[in-house]
């Protein structure tokens, strides 16, 4: 996981201005380090009690407010009107709808043209390069999971 997020940093460069979504925050260590990299707002989604509470820890020690959201990710994104400069998802390896999540993205509000949106995966899953308006730009392999950074072009709709 260290060699992944460092990577995945290393690729988004400064974050100075950009806004950052961490869906399926776990223990918040990548909104962490998007804020201590300049993003702002951040904001978390996680839906396990157990991890919600050690997110909820864990983001009180950054100097600027992390938002953190208590609910499923998928009604997260329904209800969200707020575009993000990045999204990145991190489901659960087992979790079979992430094409569906792209989808969700794609088709919302919650990422503007330009935007990236980075899913962690395990390296079985087969998916798209193409989903939408985001289209692949970079993909990491990290032993057996993969990360992918699409790209959102066009306009919503």
């Amino acid at each position: 996981m260290d060699r992944m997020r460092e990577s995945i940093f290393a690729v988004l460069g400064d974050l100075e201005g950009r806004s950052f979504l961490d869906l399926f925050s776990g223990s918040g260590i990548l909104a962490l380090e998007a804020a201590s990299r300049g993003a702002d707002p951040v904001v978390c989604v996680e839906k396990d009690g157990d991890k919600f509470s050690l997110l909820l820890r864990n983001v009180s020690i950054a100097e600027k407010r992390i938002e953190c959201h208590s609910m499923p990710v998928e009604r997260f994104l329904l209800r969200n009107r707020t575009a993000y400069s990045v999204i990145f998802l991190d489901p659960p390896f087992p979790y079979a709808h992430k094409r569906e999540l792209l989808e969700r993205i794609a088709e919302g509000p919650s990422s503007p043209a330009g935007g990236l949106v980075l899913l962690h995966f395990p390296k079985e899953d087969r998916l798209p390069e193409a989903v939408g308006r985001l289209s692949l730009v970079d993909e990491r392999i990290y032993g057996r999971s993969i990360v992918r950074i699409y790209e959102a072009g066009g306009v919503v709709g």
